[in-house]
């Protein structure tokens, strides 16, 4: 059924899938083992969760393919069914075979459909042309011996299986049961019956089904289809039977001409509205041929009277017109704005079909509803009256007593609700014309007069007291004033609050309550610890910054930001206990101070958050190499020219733009090397200071924002700039960094790597070592200067030596380093042995050792090599 579907030119609309509920599939392809394979071979490949389908960019089958495995399929299954009934043929009677197999049918017998048109000898079985090209298109059957079947055969063979097969039965075309005319479907295979069964009277004048209709979903299908295109069912049987039933029913269908309902009774008045059918036209009378016998004169005959109308067609007639008066007179009453029951209330009133209810209600029935209020006791309004007349018909005292009812019934209702006084309930439905609710509204309006003047008193609502010994009032309060979820919820916040043991606030306790109703989990968030003051807060009096998950207090997160935008730079202001974020990454600077500018705005003092915008200012603008800094007052500015020497526009002095000193006129023409060496030869002043002014003037520069600090050496190498957060050595301004950019470098940790001359190294040496180098290199430039005793150093106020230039002995170190670094000195020729090794192993020099190699010449030839890679 799947495969002559597929190879049909009008294939269903649902061809693409296959459910795993459809009967024919749980019937016939989950039955067998390896059906959903099969199925998978005529292309449902894509496994969905409620069953198979053709992948998404396949428009259409492949026919042949499709026709191919159908054919194989019904091979199989007929050759199967051979071997377990035990009618395999011998190769010499396989044309008895054929016959006894297929005389039953003129069908094919692979598809069903299409008349048989040649008998396969080889495989025993009748075939229609189509699936005769197909079956046999196989190479293996490409030779099987094939007799053609003429019509007479064909029509012969179709009317002995007839004359055979008896009116109560039906042969399944598929497996040759014989099956009772009651079954639908075939006892042996299950397959459904494709032919329809006709008596012999209807053998001469076969009828032509052109059409099916599902009997599940009454979907009509063509004649040719086997499964329905919608529900995929098989086709059912369809006998003459009910096709004269189904023809019987259409022509005792009749359209009402006043509903347009569609009645499929022969009944005389319609299903829907109960009006009569209409009479059906007259037949024409048939005119009969004048007769050949003489006329006699007829006798002269009293004349019939009409027969009286028939009863029941009378009364339907009138109660039509009756009907059809009535709508049209409810039409005119609503165009009017009269409702129907005032109109049929007053034509049943009225009783003369000749006034207008419109017209009579205007003028009539105010004086009837004044009659049934005087007759009542407790004078209703005229609307009450009004209601009570349309629910009685009409019937004044039943009106009269039907008002009263009404009334008694609204009282009571009033004094359900806790108002007894029955006066005052007459009184306020007077006055809101009878309406229960709008009585209501006027009796309560004194009861909630304190409430509304509290709640538009300019007053303060007072606080709501925990310690209430109603507690059912005190969860009203905290439902009304702070909008919690559930009485739950109200019930759970005053049991928290009640506790002795940890004193919660009620604001901190009602929004811890809002977000949750686990009790221990409101716990843990009403008493979260500060990390920094140790103190409990809950967690809405928390703070904590997007980059990290810690949560301080609001003071201490207060003081930490304001502390860092005084008193550090910007690149200090990040989580007080694991001091992230690194803002030296440019990627999150961005992001992290839009984030901390929010946070800031509602935390800090003003004048501390102007601060920290112009430090961030100030941030953003010293990445511009164009931003300098003037040397006299601290002023940054932007600066587009070309010159050294630039003016400050705030205090109008002069510095240089490239080495940040103050301007001097010998400066001009001189690049800064230049002018620093003519000032320590020259300049008066700057030899009177010394070295120590020297070792003042060439402070520590940051290598990455140039920034100079007027710091005295002699401390740690490892210095961290407060601009930018670089962290280098003073020595040599190589980085110090926690991953290491060189390759195989084994050192974890924070480290940097350091030339030989770097004082991270010389700074171990003793100074008489350090004057043998210059004195090896230099030929003796070092300043010998006694001053005839120890005095104290100016830049530190240590004790100095003889010989060392009126410096200690950590700053004459650095300044003989400065010399050896000035002039690019290697100190290499003045190691020891085991510096050499270590050199080699730091710098990554082969220090191999060849067989048979003295220590005096293995020692030159490594310190031949780090001179060489020194001088590369």
């Amino acid at each position: 059924s799947y495969g002559c579907n597929l190879t049909n030119p009008n294939r269903p609309k649902y061809w693409r899938t296959v459910k795993h509920n459809n009967p024919v599939f749980r019937a016939t392809v989950d039955a067998i083992q390896g059906g959903r394979a099969v199925l998978c071979l005529y292309g449902y490949s894509n496994q969905q969760a409620d069953g198979l389908s053709f992948p998404d960019d396949v428009t259409d089958p492949d026919v042949g393919r499709v026709a191919a495995v159908t054919l194989e399929v019904m091979s199989l299954r007929m050759e199967l069914e051979m071997l377990i009934k035990g009618e395999q043929p011998q190769p010499n009677d396989g044309v008895l075979f054929c016959f006894v197999l297929y005389s039953v049918s003129e069908n094919c017998t692979i598809c069903g459909i299409f008349r048989i048109s040649a008998h396969c000898l080889t495989c025993l079985q009748g075939l229609c042309s189509e699936c005769d090209r197909l079956y046999h298109s196989y190479p293996d059957r490409a030779n099987h011996r094939r007799t053609a079947v003429t019509s007479s055969s064909s029509s012969s063979s179709s009317s002995s299986s007839k004359n055979r097969s008896s009116s109560s039965t039906w042969s399944c075309l598929h497996c040759t049961k014989v099956n009772s005319i009651q079954d639908v479907l075939c006892e042996e295979c299950e397959r459904p019956r494709l032919e329809s069964i006709s008596s012999k009277a209807d053998e001469s004048q076969p009828a032509t089904i052109t059409e099916w209709q599902c009997k599940s979903c009454t979907m009509v299908n063509a004649a040719s289809s086997i499964l329905c295109e919608v529900c995929d069912r098989p086709r059912l049987a369809i006998s003459h039977s009910h096709m004269f039933s189904r023809s019987l029913s259409l022509s005792l269908q009749w359209v009402c001409q006043f509903c347009t309902y569609l009645n499929y009774s022969p009944a005389t008045v319609c299903d829907m509205c109960d009006l009569a059918r209409p009479e059906p036209p007259p037949l024409p009378v048939k005119l009969r041929p004048p007769s050949p016998v003489r006329r006699v004169p007829a006798l002269a005959i009293k004349p019939k009277e009409p027969a009286p109308e028939d009863l029941d067609s009378w009364r339907q007639r009138l109660m039509k017109e009756e009907g059809l008066k009535l709508i049209q007179l409810i039409r005119d009453g609503e165009k009017k704005g009269v409702s129907p029951e005032e109109v049929y209330t007053s034509m049943r009133v009225a009783g003369d079909s000749s006034i207008l209810p419109c017209k009579w209600l205007k003028t009539e029935l105010p004086l009837l509803l004044d009659q049934i209020r005087m007759l009542v006791a407790t004078s209703p309004l005229q609307a009450e009256a009004k209601q009570a007349w349309l629910t009685a018909g009409g019937d004044t005292e039943r009106a009269a007593r039907q008002a009263l009812r009404d009334r008694v019934t609204k009282v009571k209702e009033l004094c359900a609700r806790g108002f007894r006084d029955e006066a005052r309930c007459h009184e306020v439905l007077r006055q809101s014309g009878g309406e229960v609710r709008g009585a209501l509204a006027l009796l309560q309006r004194p009861l909630l007069e304190p409430f509304h003047n509290r709640i538009w008193s300019e007053k303060a609502e007072p606080p709501v007291d925990i310690h209430h010994p109603d507690k059912h009032r005190v969860c009203r309060r905290l439902l009304a004033v702070y909008d919690l979820p559930s009485w739950g919820r109200c019930e759970l916040a005053l049991s928290l609050l009640l506790e002795h043991s940890a004193p919660y606030a009620l604001e901190d306790v009602v929004q811890a309550v809002r977000e949750s109703h686990d009790r221990e989990f409101i716990k843990r968030v009403l008493a979260k610890e500060c990390p920094i003051c140790l103190s409990v807060f809950p967690h809405s009096k928390m703070q904590s910054l997007t980059s990290c998950q810690c949560s301080v207090c609001c003071g201490c997160f207060q003081q930490h930001f304001t502390i860092a935008v005084r008193d550090k730079h910007i690149r200090d202001m990040v989580c007080p206990v694991c001091w992230e974020p690194n803002i030296n990454d440019p990627e999150h600077l961005n992001s992290y101070f839009s984030t901390l500018d929010i946070q800031l705005r509602e935390c800090l003092e003003p004048e501390v958050y102007e601060l920290f915008h112009k430090k961030l200012t100030e941030q953003a603008l010293i990445k511009d190499p164009k931003f300098l800094w003037c040397c006299h007052c601290s002023y940054g500015f932007i600066y587009d020219g070309d010159q050294l020497k630039v003016t400050c526009f705030q205090c109008l002095n002069s510095f240089c733009a490239q080495c940040k000193k103050p301007w001097e006129s010998q400066h001009a023409g001189l690049s800064c090397e230049q002018y620093q060496s003519w000032k320590r030869e020259n300049d008066p002043e700057y030899q009177k200071q010394g070295l120590a002014g020297y070792l003042r003037d060439n402070g520590i520069t940051c290598p990455n924002c140039r920034f100079q600090y007027a710091l005295s050496k002699g401390g740690c190498m490892h210095f961290c700039c407060s601009q930018c957060r670089y962290q280098f050595c003073s020595g040599c301004n190589n980085p110090f960094h926690t991953t290491c950019a060189v390759d195989e470098c084994s050192v974890s940790g924070l480290h940097a790597h350091h030339p030989r001359d770097c004082l991270f190294y010389l700074r171990d040496w003793e100074p008489s070592r350090l004057q043998a180098l210059l004195q090896a290199c230099l030929c003796g430039v070092i300043e010998q200067k006694d001053e005839g005793g120890q005095q104290p150093d100016s830049a530190c106020g240590a004790q100095t030596q003889n010989g060392h230039a009126g410096l200690c002995e950590k700053h004459y170190r650095e300044y003989l380093v400065s010399l050896i670094n000035s002039h690019s000195i290697d100190p290499a020729p003045l190691y020891s042995s085991n510096e050499l090794l270590l050199a080699c192993k730091r710098y990554k020099v082969d220090d191999t050792r060849r067989d048979g190699e003295d220590g005096f010449t293995y020692y030159s030839s490594l310190l031949e090599v780090c001179v060489i890679d020194w001088l590369k």
